[in-house]
């Protein structure tokens, strides 16, 4: 259950941001809400065809050069984006970005936004020198506009430190992260869950590096931060204890990873559900500690529970 570096696309949806619409316009706002429930549901070709409306409505109740026009492109781009339809997704992220530069300048924070969207479609489609110039392009904007402590500049510094890490550049991904975490810590407080996250995107750069050591810290100080905000029981926790875990397997340190496995596998059953894909890949990783343990019949064990799960997920 590795985890990459946490990537932030930003989706523009109505429910999220400042509307542009007058009380008595409620019918682009009901649709997007529809929207909402159905992508909830991964109902996505229904959330296509709802979100599809809401940019026709968008464009004859506000004029097509409204910024509401462009949340409803965004929405329909994340939608594309969602389901892995990168290229249905980037023509409708591009005219988002080219009405908002139209209406607010290049230089809006609006438009940065729009921009962060972009490069992070290139980066999954592996189009990294776009993505990379896309991400530089926000970051600047974000710097001027806000100023360089901004949270989003830390959001931003992440997406890019995330692009990095992506094509192992370690050493160019570490102090984006260094400077994120910072940025955080500064802004938001030292135990806020975004602190948390960019803890662990740092312990995720030393462990491709095979850093365990310096990991260790970083992840314990994660996993303390998030049993308090989100409860011992949450599954974001038991993803920490899975790091945790993996960090002391590597390092030989078995019988320290054994009762963090078992923990994480409690919370993701309890959470969850215990045929839950998530449950199976923990006891994978846990059928890999007994066998480094020598403990042969527990390692088949629950290795043939993970099996069964699996199965039942074809």
């Amino acid at each position: 259950m590795n985890r990459l570096l946490v990537f932030s696309l930003i989706a523009l949806t109505a429910f999220m941001y400042p509307l542009y619409v007058s009380a008595q316009e409620t019918s682009w706002e009901e649709l997007n809400v529809r929207v909402t429930d159905l992508f909830d549901q991964e109902r996505y070709s229904e959330a296509v065809n709802v979100a599809d409306n809401a940019l026709e409505v968008a464009r004859k109740t506000f004029g097509p050069d409204h910024p509401n026009v462009a949340l409803s492109l965004d929405n329909l781009a994340f939608l594309y984006f969602s389901q892995k339809r990168y290229a249905e997704a980037e023509p409708y992220f591009k005219e988002a970005l080219s009405l908002r530069e139209k209406v607010f300048g290049p230089n809006d924070p609006d438009v940065a936004l729009s921009i962060n969207n972009l490069a992070g479609l290139y980066r999954e489609q592996g189009r990294y020198a776009e993505a990379e110039s896309y991400f530089k392009r926000s970051l600047s904007i974000f710097e001027k506009g806000l100023g360089p402590d901004h949270p989003e500049v830390a959001l931003l510094l992440n997406n890019l430190g995330e692009l990095y890490f992506s094509q192992g550049k370690f050493k160019e991904a570490e102090p984006l992260c260094r400077r994120s975490l910072a940025i955080n810590e500064k802004t938001l407080g030292k135990e806020h869950p975004d602190v948390a996250t960019d803890l662990n995107n740092l312990v995720e750069l030393y462990k491709a590096q095979g850093k365990f050591k310096e990991a260790e810290p970083l992840c314990k100080r994660a996993l303390a931060i998030d049993e308090k905000k989100l409860g011992k029981d949450h599954p974001g926790v038991a993803i920490h204890l899975i790091t945790l875990a993996g960090l002391y397997r590597e390092q030989g340190k078995y019988t320290e990873a054994e009762p963090l496995y078992r923990q994480a596998l409690s919370i993701l059953e309890k959470s969850l559900g215990p045929d839950h894909a998530d449950v199976a890949a923990v006891m994978e990783d846990m059928s890999e500690l007994y066998t480094k343990m020598g403990k042969k019949k527990e390692a088949e064990d629950i290795s043939e529970r993970a099996r069964k799960i699996r199965t039942k997920k074809e």
